[in-house]
């Protein structure tokens, strides 16, 4: 019988990495990014892309979302829904780690 994994939730204390399994990688043919897992691709946008490459294993959900403020000139709390439900959708599909 195989042991359900407890479902881990994003929080500001988070520090999100990319798994092993999982890299970004930049595609020639349709100049854009792809986030590679073992057995899909996916085609984040920018913003998904930008979020995605501030998980490093270091940064706090907190910090990202400052961060991510401070680029796209917007309030942290508009910033932070986004990004919490993101990492939340990719750290389920188990494509980044908390």
């Amino acid at each position: 019988m195989m042991a359900l994994r407890e479902r881990a939730l994003v929080s500001s204390r988070s520090v999100p990495s990319l798994p092993k399994h999982v890299r970004i990688q930049y595609d020639p043919v349709r100049q854009a990014f792809a986030v590679l897992s073992p057995e899909k691709v996916f085609w984040p946008n920018d913003i998904s892309l930008d979020i995605l490459r501030r998980c490093d294993g270091r940064s706090t959900v907190g910090h990202i979302i400052a961060d991510l403020a401070a680029d796209y000139d917007a309030e942290q709390e508009a910033v932070a829904a986004d990004v919490v439900a993101f990492l939340q959708e990719w750290s389920d599909k188990l494509l980044v780690k908390l």
